[in-house]
């Protein structure tokens, strides 16, 4: 799965073959379909994969802002700092994001696979806007906003960060979009004096 996701990350789903990561494998067609029916299946576990490890990466950064603060906002803010760090520790960039790679490729996957990625998508969705709905009850945003768009912006800059990234070269992008993001959601919940 490691040899496919490399290989998809680079080029996409549709411009790696079987034949390719088989060989990169040293594994045979057949031991390649033991564990896959096809590729919608392969996509399959490796959206699922993917979903799991960035829950984790997401469940280890909050929890550390949430051991270093009890207020809302603040953790929210240190969530983002802590990502922002954690991408800009990476000298090469973000090797990219396989839900983003099947979104653009959708009309190759069955409607599990579509599924998959629908649900990544909402899990993200879900996670932020539950954190901004509790900013909210401590402190009302200074201008009127709906979570759920509030949500998808924070997956929207984080996934065009990755795409921006990689087409300017300039590996630490992201993490300077995620900066820009956690400055407009200090500044859409900080009380005006």
């Amino acid at each position: 799965m490691d040899i496919a996701q490399e290989s998809i990350l680079a080029k996409g789903f549709d411009a790696t073959s079987i034949e390719e990561i088989v060989a990169a494998a040293d594994v045979t067609r057949s031991g390649f379909f033991y564990h896959f029916s096809d590729k919608n299946a392969l996509a399959l576990a490796l959206i699922e994969r993917h979903i799991e490890i960035e829950d984790q990466i997401f469940d280890n950064l909050w929890a550390r802002a949430w051991e270093l603060s009890d207020d809302p906002l603040q953790r929210v803010l240190i969530g983002f700092k802590l990502l922002a760090e954690l991408l800009e520790d990476m000298q090469t960039g973000h090797p990219g994001c396989l839900v983003a790679t099947a979104a653009y490729q959708d009309r190759l996957f069955n409607q599990a696979v579509r599924d998959a990625n629908r649900r990544a998508v909402l899990g993200w969705r879900q996670r932020f806007r539950e954190m901004f709905e509790q900013i909210a009850e401590k402190y009302p945003p200074q201008d009127e906003v709906g979570f759920d768009a509030l949500a998808d912006f924070v997956s929207t800059v984080v996934e065009g960060g990755i795409v921006m990234a990689k087409a300017l070269g300039e590996p630490r992008m992201t993490a300077g979009q995620i900066l820009l993001l956690r400055q407009y959601v200090k500044l859409l919940f900080t009380p005006r004096d």
